[in-house]
């Protein structure tokens, strides 16, 4: 049997436009690939209502430090890096952009905005009003929007616009032809890839490359990888202006309550952190008891979940000496972080940091025993 699509269907087996489609829709094994059906995710956090779990949220979470990696958790998932590998993506740029933009300029080029006044001022800036024509953004609203707002679709809104600015103007310093600058024959995407490898080995080679929802490529690492190259970023944050950028200007990294804007003002210039879709998180931190840096990566199973990831993220930065503000509070539920978070020597201190705080009243329950066959006692 094979499979049944409508007959005018130009993706039906045997048509020209079949060849691109899986064939079966229960997926492929493909020798090398695992998919997420073949990793052994683990619950990160769970949602209980006066004590009974109404929602658990798995994914996988790795610590490196240096090149090595210390602490996994929830399988070495093979993910695609996506938007949290912006500062990787520009680092191909950043001696030629150094003298030619300003801090809020170099901040953007590596944000995932909320599409607000001041990001898509800082992306415009970028380039000159006859070059807007050349960015292949996709058309769209803001990410985040206040209240009623009606917003015709644009490019620049969309949350990766600062990024193929600053790569287009990029491309334009080095003499590189802008034509085709989100495709995977383009120096920008050979760039990219060298990059990788300084981190991950002159050997290493990506196992699938996709088109990112920006129409840029992005690679598969594992989550295991992304951790490494995170601990990287804190080795070479004096080699030039991707961190300082980020910590000076955290508000266009993302914008107002996103939660990598938050956590690097948290951090007071100790901690980077980037998201990227779809549930990722990258957190690149400079701790004394970690000199060649350390990368935490964590990956949500389901997808982008900013609650879920930022009770997560607040328990890892916790247990490291730094403060990070709970989300605001779930209604009539509490939030519960699994151990395996952190490593085994951090569990104590685990212990002492919770998922509430004053403003996050105790409602899922009566404040009275209940007799079930006669009513309250």
């Amino acid at each position: 049997m094979s499979l049944k699509h409508d007959d005018h269907s130009a993706v039906s087996p045997g048509r020209p436009g079949s060849a691109i489609y899986p064939d079966s829709p229960l997926g492929e094994n493909i020798e090398g690939i695992p998919t997420g059906r073949d990793v052994e995710w683990e619950p990160l956090v769970d949602y209980r209502r006066n004590g009974v779990s109404e929602t658990t949220i798995h994914g996988a979470v790795a610590w490196a430090h240096g090149d090595e990696v210390i602490h996994s958790f929830g399988g070495n998932v093979l993910c695609y890096g996506r938007s949290m590998m912006k500062p990787f993506m520009l680092k191909a740029f950043t001696e030629v952009l150094d003298p030619e933009t300003n801090w809020e300029q170099k901040a953007i080029a590596v944000a995932s905005h909320n599409g607000d006044t001041e990001h898509v001022a800082a992306a415009q800036s970028l380039l000159s009003e006859p070059e807007w024509g050349l960015m292949l953004t996709p058309l769209d609203v803001p990410l985040i929007q206040f209240g009623r707002q009606v917003r015709r679709p644009r490019r620049w809104f969309h949350t990766c616009s600062g990024e193929h600015a600053a790569i287009l103007k990029g491309c334009r310093l080095k003499g590189w032809e802008r034509a085709g600058y989100t495709l995977p024959n383009h120096e920008v995407f050979t760039a990219y890839l060298q990059t990788l490898r300084e981190f991950l080995g002159s050997e290493w080679e990506p196992k699938r490359i996709a088109k990112d929802g920006c129409g840029l490529p992005t690679v598969s690492n594992t989550v295991n990888e992304l951790a490494r190259v995170y601990a990287g970023l804190v080795r070479q944050k004096n080699t030039d202006w991707i961190w300082e950028a980020m910590i000076r200007h955290p508000d266009l990294i993302g914008g107002f309550n996103r939660l990598d804007s938050t956590i690097i003002k948290a951090g007071e210039g100790r901690v980077i952190a980037k998201e990227g879709a779809d549930g990722l998180l990258g957190m690149a931190i400079e701790h004394p008891d970690y000199p060649e840096g350390l990368g935490v990566v964590v990956k949500i199973a389901h997808g982008w979940n900013s609650q879920a990831t930022w009770y997560i993220a607040r328990a890892i930065l916790g247990v490291l000496g730094i403060e990070l503000r709970n989300p605001y509070p779930l209604y009539r539920q509490k939030a519960f972080i699994v151990s395996g978070v952190v490593p085994p020597d951090s569990l104590t201190l685990l212990k002492t940091i919770p998922t509430w705080d004053e403003w996050d009243p105790d409602s899922d329950r009566w404040h009275y025993d209940i007799d079930t066959r006669g009513g309250s006692l």
